[in-house]
């Protein structure tokens, strides 16, 4: 055997079991970098040896050529629907008949009867599949079909990731048909429209139908780019038994590389089997993906075998649905709401319907550009969608039952609140050095804080607890102070007396007190809080706290240039843009400085961060200029031939020959003829000195956070702090603060009332504190 095809076959072993830990463990064992980096090595040595590519290679996730049609496939053993369960009763009649089939006591007036084991796990909401292995080899994909003829999509399959070309271990029978549903997670679903939407495709109602819409692509390349995932719920035909019960089929199939739900479950009885459907319920919009209900099979294979089956369904099996999450109705009409950034927002103004045991009456519209999308006339019939708390959305027009008397949906040319001019916003992109202008997709009122609309909810947004938390103004008492003029920015809420405070409707003497007592101890706020609370367009809680955290001081955020905000985490053009703009703007700036006339002291100020200082180079800010021909290789050669600034920007052509090609030394010295681009980097050059950012500033040592690259979970009450304060507190020591509980997460905290988090933080063996144990830790970091 040559080296090569040693070496290609312990990448594909390594890679195989990476895979194995990534989907069907959840848990990953090396970073993505160091598995992109294996793939490439075993691709770069399949391409010089095309003689050692195998069908089972980890490689051949691409697609192929594209079809003109599916084939049909017969499936040996139909793929049977299941019967459905809606209500409790249905449930326990259910339980009723699998007794009386297996002739067990089913309980009288004296006693319970027999408990049936159940296996349990979720119905997710995808499209059903059929996998056939051949001495382990995966050689067909089917779809379910009508359940005796499905399509042919084996190249599409294949292109699945977690779908193990071929099955890991040993033991498996020579033929093994492996059943189980393709599905897209609720993140996938959302970058895949997003991705439609910027190249002008086709966007999906919801991740059933983009499951089913990749899966049954004629171009499998098409398939392979979409993010599927597969798991697996049963067996067709095999060549020999694998375990006495469903559980054990789907354990022993994980250990062969095979994907099976993670919230897999045996229940006891009945009783368990509607106490798991009440938690998965109450879990089901934390999941990472869509699901319908809940399956309940026997697990015992020769009870299965003893019930059989009726017309088109198991016996031993059922699936509880939840309540309809889909419901048509008529769109009456559309209304326009104005939020804190002016943003004038249609909403949907539907005839009244109960969409998963929730009456709704309205829905959201997003923006102009999803009416359109939609073709939304007011009269219409239309489908809407509620998820748990999520707002109702209208997700599809039924066209045919469209009524004469339609009308189309206009945006108003004047603000509904204060009559302000609306106009449509503008998107400006950035690139080499030019700006390219097209329209955006939302409206906004240009009344601003003069708009009382707008006024309200950024004070809204200002006191509001992840901001600068006052408890006692809620949006009623917001709406009374703006409405009375006592409150024209945020500002004017450290200038409130009693006097105004207690005629207001629901105030008395002691909540006039407490409210004042509130305001006075919100001015002490964290930087990062401050910043939140200033309510910048698309600066949320984590942005803010990444401008705080690296630049140290308001003064250096609020002149900090755009390009020099692009140097700390996670910060883009567009958002840096935003935030230089915000400051930029004379009326926030005066707003700022009354709120800081008024007494509030921010707190964690202090240098820039360690990380940052001296980090820049002179190469990366000539690259940041996006000099048309010149990206950061040419920026080196630059330096190195010049070495510094100054030098650059007087440079003739040359000099500048000297380090770069003809046609990248006539774009420098071109952008540098201008004297508004010669002046900019300069601008830069000598704000990052200002910043201690400059590469001729002072290093320092990083010193690293105790907590640094840990995963950490709070669950239940915290008594002693607030959850919010305790995350704060552990992202200062370095730790990210999670909303659930996986394989990767170090440590739960968990305080009274803990649930679910902290059954499954239990499960996994992860480390738990009570409330004291984590003070005490907090204490010991000096937190």
């Amino acid at each position: 055997m040559t080296a090569a095809n040693t070496r290609i076959l312990e990448l594909r072993a390594e890679l195989d079991q990476h895979n194995y830990r990534y989907h069907v463990l959840d848990e990953p064992s090396i970073p993505d970098a160091e598995y992109d980096r294996l793939f490439r090595e075993l691709k770069e040595l399949e391409a010089a040896h095309p003689d050692l590519v195998t069908a089972d290679s980890p490689t051949q996730r691409v697609g192929n050529v594209a079809l003109t049609a599916f084939s049909q496939v017969r499936h040996e053993i139909p793929m049977l629907s299941l019967g459905n369960a809606f209500e409790e009763t249905d449930m326990r009649e259910f339980d009723r008949r699998v007794n009386e089939g297996l002739d067990l006591p089913v309980g009288d007036l004296f006693g319970g009867g027999a408990a049936v084991e159940y296996s349990c796990e979720p119905k997710l909401d995808g499209l059903a599949v059929s996998l056939l292995y051949q001495d382990g080899l995966l050689v067909r994909g089917a779809t379910r079909g009508d359940g005796t003829t499905g399509e042919d999509i084996s190249v599409n399959v294949r292109t699945i990731r977690n779908v193990p070309l071929k099955l890991h271990g040993s033991g498996w029978p020579a033929t093994l048909e492996v059943r189980g549903e393709v599905f897209m997670s609720k993140a996938g679903f959302e970058r895949l429209n997003e991705g439609q939407m910027e190249v002008g495709g086709k966007t999906f109602a919801n991740p059933r139908n983009a499951a089913a819409g990749s899966l049954r692509q004629l171009d499998s390349k098409i398939t392979a780019s979409r993010p599927l995932e597969f798991c697996c719920y049963g067996l067709g035909q095999v060549s020999e038994n694998i375990a006495e019960t469903h559980i054990g089929n789907l354990e022993k199939l994980k250990t062969w590389g095979m994907p099976i739900s993670r919230e897999l479950k045996l229940a006891k009885g009945i009783d368990e089997c509607l106490a798991y459907y009440r938690d998965i319920g109450e879990r089901r919009n934390a999941l990472a993906y869509e699901i319908d209900g809940v399956v309940f099979k026997v697990n015992s294979l020769a009870s299965q075998r003893e019930l059989g089956f009726r017309a088109r369904e198991p016996r031993w099996a059922i699936a509880h649905k939840f309540p309809a999450m889909e419901e048509l109705t008529e769109l009456l009409d559309v209304e326009f709401q104005v939020g804190r950034t002016g943003a004038v927002t249609p909403v949907a103004r539907l005839k009244p319907v109960k969409v998963a045991g929730v009456t709704v009456a309205n829905a959201t519209l997003h923006n102009m550009d999803e009416v359109a999308r939609l073709g939304l006339m007011i009269g219409d019939t239309v489908i809407i969608r509620r998820a748990g708390d999520v707002i109702p959305q209208v997700m599809q027009v039924v066209t045919e039952r469209r009524p004469e008397n339609a009308r189309p949906v206009h945006i108003p040319e004047t603000c509904p609140v204060c009559g302000s001019h609306v106009e449509r916003t503008q998107l400006v992109k950035r690139s080499k050095g030019k700006e390219t202008v097209s329209e955006g997709a939302v409206y906004r009122c240009v009344g601003r804080l003069a708009c009382g609309a707008q006024l309200k909810q950024a004070i809204i947004h200002f006191v509001s607890r992840r901001a600068m938390d006052i408890d006692g103004l809620g949006e009623k008492s917001v709406e009374q102070l703006v409405d009375e003029g006592l409150v024209s920015s945020p500002a004017d809420l450290y200038i409130l007396t009693p006097e105004q405070i207690i005629d207001l409707e629901g105030f008395a003497e002691v909540s006039t007190r407490k409210l004042l007592d509130a305001i006075a101890a919100s001015k002490r706020p964290t930087l990062a809080r401050f910043i939140f609370a200033l309510g910048i367009p698309d600066v949320g809680e984590e942005t803010a706290k990444v401008l705080a955290r690296s630049l140290g001081s308001l003064e250096r955020i609020m002149v900090a240039l755009p390009q020099v905000l692009t140097y700390l985490p996670d910060i883009g053009l567009e958002v840096a843009y935003e935030i230089h703009s915000f400051f930029e703007d004379p009326h926030n700036r005066n707003v700022i400085a009354e709120l800081l006339g008024h007494g509030l002291e921010l707190q964690d100020q202090g240098d820039v961060h360690a990380e940052f200082a001296a980090s820049t180079s002179l190469a990366g800010l000539i690259a940041k200029l996006d000099i048309n021909s010149v990206g950061p290789t040419g920026a080196e050669k630059l330096v190195a031939k010049l070495g510094s600034l100054d030098k650059i920007i007087a440079a003739d052509g040359i000099d500048l020959r000297q380090a770069l090609a003809a046609k990248q030394a006539d774009a420098v010295r071109d952008y540098f003829r201008d004297p508004a681009n010669a002046e900019r980097a300069l601008k830069l050059e000598q704000q990052l000195q200002a910043f201690g950012m400059h590469w001729a500033s002072e290093k320092k040592v990083v010193e690293g956070l105790p907590l640094a690259g840990q995963t950490w979970v709070l669950t239940g009450s915290l008594e002693r702090m607030s959850r919010d304060v305790g995350k704060e507190k552990l992202e200062s020591l370095g730790a990210k603060v999670a909303g659930s509980v996986s394989a990767k997460t170090h440590c739960v905290v968990a305080g009274p009332g803990a649930g679910s988090k902290l059954t499954k933080a239990n499960e996994l063996g992860i480390k738990v504190l009570d409330e004291d144990a984590f003070i005490a830790l907090l204490e010991a970091h000096g937190g």
